[in-house]
């Protein structure tokens, strides 16, 4: 389908109580709010027709609307606890699209934790999106694990190592050269999109007909280690200050 002829709306789940990182969406990298790194790369994303923060916070509500987003609700505390679930969000996010009487075709889900993004490569996701609409249940973005899945363990009933895969305590072919075994791939927050008509029929927000997106490997800011690794890449973060904001 042409994405002429898609409603393409951009969510940003914002919520103000995180633990792991205080007032993480507010935390600055290169000198920019962390939030306001995922607003400027959705509304530089031309496919894109409106940019909305999901909050719980007027003040990130304030500077969403400062930034040229929107932010027209506020989330209600019961789903912007640790434990609330993207669906919850999004699910929220939907009854405001009903009100306007128009339910977006894609919705994308870009997430803060994410702040380093390529606009152009946001666009390629949502452009798969858009040519397998109607063979599809969402697309997700992820990127290839360092070190392949197959070789990882977990600690059995009885303490000893076991594989995750065979869930034998032989260890044996764990050793093997990574190039032996298939490459495995972990999720990240560079970029989902969803589609609506589906989450409404099926309650998920994935799906059973995920659409892989490969990215390059980027890092999510979960924890005070994981901010302060990006800060010290200065020299990597500010190609992408000059890419999003354009100084």
């Amino acid at each position: 389908m042409s994405l002429d002829d898609l409603y393409i709306v951009s969510v940003i789940p914002a919520r103000s109580g995180s633990k792991g990182v205080v007032n993480k969406n507010l935390r600055k990298l290169n000198g920019i709010e962390l939030l306001k790194w995922s607003i400027k790369a959705s509304l530089q994303t031309k496919v894109i027709s409106r940019t909305l923060v999901s909050t719980d916070s007027d003040e990130y509500a304030q500077i969403a609307n400062e930034m040229g987003a929107e932010a027209p609700f506020l989330r209600p505390e019961s789903i912007s606890q640790d434990n609330s679930t993207d669906l919850e969000m999004i699910l929220h996010s939907i009854d405001f699209f009903k009100s306007e009487e128009r339910i977006p075709d894609l919705i994308v889900h870009l997430r803060p934790t994410s702040p380093l993004r390529d606009p152009n490569i946001v666009s390629k996701a949502i452009e798969l999106a858009a040519k397998n609409l109607n063979y599809i249940s969402a697309v997700r973005s992820i990127q290839e694990m360092s070190e392949t899945a197959y070789k990882s363990f977990e600690i059995g009933e009885n303490g000893n190592l076991i594989s995750v895969f065979t869930h034998s305590n032989d260890l044996d072919k764990s050793n093997l050269n990574r190039q032996v075994f298939p490459k495995t791939f972990v999720a990240n927050g560079y970029v989902d999109v969803l589609i609506p008509s589906y989450i409404l029929k099926e309650r998920k927000i994935h799906g059973d007909k995920v659409l892989p997106f490969v990215t390059e490997s980027i890092l999510e800011i979960d924890t005070e280690s994981d901010l302060k690794q990006l800060e010290s890449m200065r020299e990597f973060t500010s190609d992408y200050y000059k890419l999003i904001f354009g100084e």
